[in-house]
């Protein structure tokens, strides 16, 4: 077990420092798994994101403008090494804030947080233009330019590899950041921050802002000097962020929900289908906008997969995220924990049949049961709404026409998964389903060099790969007249 370290009360970075909040406020972040206080932290106000934006904007035009790109890749390196050199206390804080397991921690998050810095390192002086020829008295090319102050907001289900996700690329491109992590999970964010300060980035090239969105990360998307907004959550937040973004015209690349569906077909391997299902909803407590949170059945196939399922939902060890052998955590909060239970009611009124799981697990923390309802109708609300929680909706369907018709039928277009030993058959689900990302005979897997989002519900704009460099960059069209 890890040493659960007590903190003081956590001030905002900016311009390189960390300061108190301008207003003298601060909050509690809590431990989900016991409701304990880990630390206090400074809430920002509109004032301070307001110095947050001028620290950057001073960044982006001064000392960050003038760096080589390759320097500025060297920076991402020698910030990939530090967060090695303390994985061990990230690992650590990561869990008690968020309650995720240490094991999916050190599995998952940390690896991807440092392959992400090394791609993106790499990527900072391969940032090329083209030349174009249009006519033969100039010559015509093109470059990309950093779009400026980059304002990220970012989600408490993964707050270190989401948050370096948008950190990384930025950064990368010559852009300068205001991070404004979530309200329950601000602990890694600020240790990150530091240790960009460690790692020599000029003060003000990366701010960390803990505060609550209505406050804080309306005053991010509103400001007039922020030139892009990236934004990881639900739908209706992304919506208000379109509105705020309007004020300026200010760029916003957008990564809202997921209703995603898990399709299994009689042909599969139904030992790595129902394993793969299980964990595509029950990992992270169900809190990942790519929960494979409908499981589409064939018919023929539904009662044996729900057996299956049910028992691999009740091997599954919860308990304290710090312990190595938990391998579900509790939901990060009272709130999240309050509304999944909700669903659960909801989904008993609609006629869903509760094959196991439906309460809170124990007294102490936000625990849930991995929950299973068989039966489901697909305009049922537990096959239409998010729930974030780890909660499997069975769904049976008849053929692949039906199967479709299902995953089509919600507002969401993240991700999909289908299993089946028909190659043709997967061929023509993945060019049918409506999703960012088809997992075929796998389902979760991510990886930094893929592109990342959806559409509808789902968001717009991808993450991940060139798409990210084309998020933090304009491109400049160049005319030069060579005419004698």
């Amino acid at each position: 077990m890890l040493a659960r370290a007590p903190l003081n009360t956590e001030k905002l970075l900016i311009g390189g420092r960390r300061v108190a909040a301008s207003s003298g406020r601060n909050f509690e972040t809590l431990n989900p798994a016991t409701g304990n206080v880990i630390a206090r932290v400074d809430e920002a106000d509109a004032n301070d994101i307001h110095h947050a934006v001028c620290s950057a904007r001073a960044a982006f035009e001064g000392a960050w403008s003038h760096m080589k790109a390759s320097e500025r890749g060297g920076l991402l390196l020698k910030l990939a090494d530090l967060i090695r050199r303390d994985q061990d206390r990230l690992i650590e804080f990561e869990s008690l804030d968020s309650g995720k397991p240490v094991s999916a921690i050190r599995r998952q998050d940390l690896p991807a947080v440092i392959d992400t810095l090394i791609y993106y390192a790499g990527m900072a002086d391969k940032i090329n233009g083209q030349v174009i020829p249009t006519r033969d008295d100039a010559l015509t090319y093109t470059m990309r330019e950093p779009v400026g102050v980059v304002g990220a907001i970012v989600p408490w289900n993964f707050p270190l590899m989401i948050g370096m996700w948008k950190i990384a690329p930025a950064l990368a491109c010559g852009c300068t950041v205001v991070l404004k992590p979530a309200e329950v999970t601000p602990l890694t964010a600020l240790m990150i921050g530091d240790l960009a300060v460690e790692a020599g980035f000029p003060p003000g090239v990366l701010n960390v802002v803990p505060g609550f969105g209505n406050v804080a990360g309306q005053a991010l998307v509103d400001h007039p000097d922020v030139d892009k907004v990236t934004f990881t959550g639900s739908p209706v937040i992304g919506r208000r962020i379109l509105q705020g973004a309007a004020g300026n015209l200010k760029r916003v690349t957008l990564e809202l929900g997921g209703k995603s569906a898990n399709i299994i077909f009689p042909d599969a391997d139904l030992d790595a289908a129902v394993k793969a299902a299980s964990s595509g909803i029950f990992f992270n407590t169900g809190q990942v906008c790519s929960a494979g949170s409908r499981i589409l059945v064939h018919e023929s196939i539904h009662e044996e997969v729900v057996e299956r399922l049910v028992i691999r939902a009740k091997s599954i060890c919860i308990g304290d995220p710090l312990e190595a052998s938990t391998a579900m955590g509790p939901l990060v909060s009272e709130v999240q924990m309050n509304r999944v239970l909700d669903y659960i009611k909801i989904g008993c009124a609609e006629g869903a049949f509760l094959v196991t799981g439906g309460a809170r697990h124990g007294d102490t923390g936000y625990f849930v049961e991995p929950t299973i309802f068989a039966g489901v109708e697909d305009e049922m609300r537990i096959s239409q709404e998010e729930i974030f929680g780890p909660v499997a909706a069975v769904i049976p369907f008849r053929d692949e026409d039906d199967a479709v018709r299902i995953a089509n039928g919600t507002v969401y277009s993240l991700a999909a998964g289908v299993w089946t030993g028909d190659i043709g058959r997967a061929h023509r689900l993945t060019r049918s389903l409506k999703a960012g990302t088809v997992w075929v005979n796998t389902y979760g897997a991510t990886d930094i060099r893929l592109p990342w989002g959806g559409s509808r519900d789902s968001g717009f704009g991808r993450e991940h790969g060139d798409a990210a460099i084309e998020n933090f960059t304009e491109p400049k069209a160049v005319w030069v007249n060579t005419a004698a």
